[in-house]
């Protein structure tokens, strides 16, 4: 852990110390009139490591953990919208969005909405293994409603909105007024609705950065012997103003668990 200590201080400084604010109302079960429904299977879940479909008793703890630390942090600042990053690609960032998305919905007590704000490389919508026509990025160009994008792919109070569309200018689509107007319209519309986005990493342009306004933190994830010490800093620095939940770290070599988390 020494190879990213400095980095992770970074983030460790800007939080305070965790409280729970105890039990929460449970929700009773949704019915989608308006959001597509695509029972997704459980071998697909299973072939592509996403909860519903995994057993590893060592993965399920580390993000029922992970669940509990975000939930701990969410609620106490009264925060709803948290965006997933990280400093470079490949390091397990849409895994870690789609399974923590998951695992607070299965909290009983919140509801999941997943947005891939990656509108660089979506791949939720692929993860599931879902044909998907239009995305965020087609609504932010055109004039759709976001219940045409909306999904649920047959996990319980847990609904996705695809990235796909767009063209370029990621950076432009994510900090349009339309953006702005869609992510206060999420984060309103359900009081017990937590948001997610699954950003693109912070190194590969300014999109994040732009984004920023519209989030109450953010989440970044690493990955043991992949990701270096000088883009951890430097994505730490970029980030310098936004709130820092905390960091995921993937994978790591030091430990039993696949997933380890820091604040």
């Amino acid at each position: 852990m020494d190879r990213i200590s400095r980095a992770l201080d970074m983030a460790r400084q800007k939080r305070g110390p965790l409280v729970s604010t105890g039990q929460r109302e449970q929700l009773g079960k949704v019915e989608y009139n308006q959001t597509k429904v695509v029972k997704v299977d459980n071998e697909v879940l299973r072939r592509n490591k996403i909860l519903g479909g995994i057993t590893d008793p060592r993965i399920l703890d580390a993000y029922g953990i992970l669940r509990t630390r975000v939930l701990q942090q969410m609620r106490q600042n009264g925060w709803k919208t948290l965006g997933i990053t990280s400093a470079n690609s490949d390091v397990g960032k849409t895994l870690t969005s789609i399974n923590l998305g998951i695992s607070i919905a299965q909290d009983y007590s919140h509801s999941v909405l997943l947005v891939d704000a990656d509108l660089r490389h979506p791949s939720v919508h692929h993860a599931f293994e879902v044909d998907v026509k239009k995305g965020l990025g087609d609504y932010l160009v055109g004039n759709i409603t976001p219940e045409d994008i909306m999904i649920n792919p047959g996990v319980e109070h847990f609904v996705l909105v695809p990235g796909k569309g767009g063209g370029g200018g990621t950076s432009v689509l994510l900090s349009s007024p339309r953006m702005e107007q869609l992510v206060v319209e999420l984060r309103e519309r359900y009081p017990e609705r937590f948001v997610l986005f699954d950003l693109p990493p912070v190194l590969v342009g300014d999109d994040v950065l732009a984004f920023s306004p519209n989030l109450d933190a953010v989440l970044v994830v690493v990955e043991d012997e992949r990701t270096r010490d000088d883009e951890l800093k430097r994505a730490m620095e970029l980030l310098d103003g936004v709130e820092v939940l905390g960091t995921v770290l993937n994978r790591s070599a030091e430990s039993v668990k696949h997933y380890g988390y820091y604040n």
